[in-house]
């Protein structure tokens, strides 16, 4: 189309995956919404850098009054039947990684996260991969996979989040800003929801395009704000469900504790962020999902040792724990805890979901805002200067999550590293277990040296990975020392020259 242009090349052994992709159907579906909602959303984003603006004079959070937040009658469309069961998804799925992306069909889940967003890095190789994999496993005829779609858990495709621009797509001269990515091919229709009620239009008038333009499977919608009854509202006509995050703050009236001694579920301002998402949710008859699991048992063990009963025994004690909330599932990246945890949900509750479930409660915004007790520890420091690497070196290597101390992490563990590194150089707490010695830059520098050579010894095995990691620490440092950090590491991470030179180096331009 004259319109629209592919700026880069297939990989090499790509060509015909790239022209089953790229039909001349699916570039015209890409150029119309383009043409019909791009000038839409460069305003919102212009409206949302002014409500940043006018959000920091004010004194004090509150919740907005808003008409759906005062109705109290109006419900969400009745879920359909396989959607009423989301007792168990597993998250992080890319299916760019065919083997995993196999796996998880093949699991006694209620859903597969397939993943475009946080655990999923977005190169052009990947994307392709990805999408080519689920056009494979939607006709059966992905390898390894059952025969039919139909007996697979529920494929929730999850769209990379508008903060990130398609690099590799050019239309009417200027680049699209993420459309592309809401149509995931013709699979997905997947809105992701944002921050305000008129974004949270705009992506009914896309969603309705999409819907009537595409096949599809059905929706997820998470959530990251505050205020969460006008989201629901807004997303009514395709809610499943929504998902339950957990966010840092960035002031330092709210400087974060080591999170990993001091912030957990436990609490006040995570309960009640809890409370509130599944009384939201209920009361408007969507189902409300808690948090991934994200411990991992050691590789190559069937579970039965005693180190891994210890680690299921802590999911499944987490997990109780949000399932006496209220919620109505939740995610594991593990495979082989899912026997356990549903085993776990029959024990706990006969019933699909706990959407007949409500509270009544109170909170207000100073709720989600009382930041917990506790100090900052050198472990925590070296923890969030070793995630903050990593992630960039995956990254970079084209991988969009990993596995460290037990853990898989992603970019939302990324982000809250990054971003607690930052805000303890510029207000420099004191260390709780060295309490004469404060976070500063020279302290994050120095840690971050000390890591990398560690895992220059222990990770790397080429000159390349070596180069590659060497590039990561000093990315991280720029994160930390910023004035005025990005907002999300992905865009930082999507634009910057060494990512797109690393991932573009084997293809031709088509310019």
């Amino acid at each position: 189309m004259e319109n629209i242009l592919l700026l880069q090349s297939p990989p090499p052994k790509f060509e015909d995956i790239h022209k089953t992709i790229f039909t001349k159907g699916a570039l015209e579906f890409v150029s119309t919404l383009h043409r019909n909602f791009d000038a839409k959303i460069e305003q919102l984003y212009d409206n949302r850098h002014r409500r940043t603006i006018d959000l920091q004079s004010l004194p004090v959070l509150k919740f907005k009054q808003s008409p759906e937040r005062n109705d109290k009658s109006w419900k969400i469309t009745p879920l359909p039947t396989r959607l009423l069961n989301r007792h168990l998804d597993l998250g992080d799925v890319s299916a760019s990684n065919r083997a995993h992306f196999v796996s998880a069909l093949n699991e006694d889940v209620q859903g597969v996260q397939v993943d475009f967003d946080d655990g999923h890095c977005p190169t052009w190789r990947n994307q392709l991969l990805a999408y080519h994999n689920v056009n494979l496993a939607v006709n059966g005829q992905l390898q390894g996979a059952p025969m039919t779609i139909t007996t697979c858990p529920l494929l929730m495709l999850r769209p990379r989040a508008w903060n990130m621009v398609e690099h590799n797509i050019l239309l009417r001269k200027s680049f699209e800003k993420q459309i592309f990515k809401i149509y995931e091919y013709e699979l997905n229709d997947n809105p992701n929801a944002t921050i305000n009620n008129r974004e949270l239009n705009s992506f009914d008038e896309i969603y309705y395009k999409i819907k009537m333009c595409s096949s599809k499977l059905l929706p997820t919608t998470s959530s990251n704000k505050v205020d969460i009854p006008s989201e629901v509202s807004h997303s009514r006509p395709r809610l499943p469900k929504l998902e339950l995050p957990i966010f840092d703050g960035c002031n330092k009236e709210f400087l974060l504790p080591d999170r990993n001694k001091y912030v957990n579920m436990e609490q006040h301002f995570l309960k009640s962020y809890m409370k509130l998402v599944v009384d939201t949710c209920h009361r408007r008859g969507a189902p409300a999902t808690g948090g991934m699991a994200a411990k991992m048992l050691k590789p190559a063990t069937d579970g039965t040792d005693s180190q891994s009963k210890e680690v299921i025994s802590s999911i499944l004690e987490a997990k109780l724990k949000e399932i006496d909330c209220g919620v109505d599932g939740f995610m594991v990246y593990d495979t082989r805890v899912v026997p356990h945890v549903n085993e776990l949900w029959k024990k706990s509750g006969a019933t699909p979901n706990q959407i007949s479930r409500t509270f009544d409660i109170e909170i207000t915004a100073q709720d989600l805002l009382k930041i917990p007790s506790g100090g900052v520890t050198m472990q925590g420091l070296k923890h969030n200067v070793a995630i903050s690497i990593l992630f960039i070196y995956y990254w970079l290597a084209g991988i969009g999550h990993f596995f460290y101390s037990g853990n898989i992490e992603d970019s939302a563990t990324a982000e809250i590293s990054r971003y607690q590194i930052w805000q303890w150089i510029r207000f420099s707490p004191p260390l709780e277990d060295e309490p004469t010695q404060k976070v500063t830059a020279q302290l994050v520098e120095q840690t971050a040296s000390n890591f990398s050579a560690h895992a220059h010894k222990n990770l790397c095995r080429s000159n390349a990975e070596r180069k590659r990691l060497t590039a990561a620490r000093y990315m991280s440092l720029e994160l930390f020392v910023a004035r005025n950090p990005p907002e999300f590491i992905t865009s930082y991470l999507n634009d910057n020259h060494k990512f797109r030179t690393l991932h573009n180096k084997a293809l031709l331009s088509n310019l």
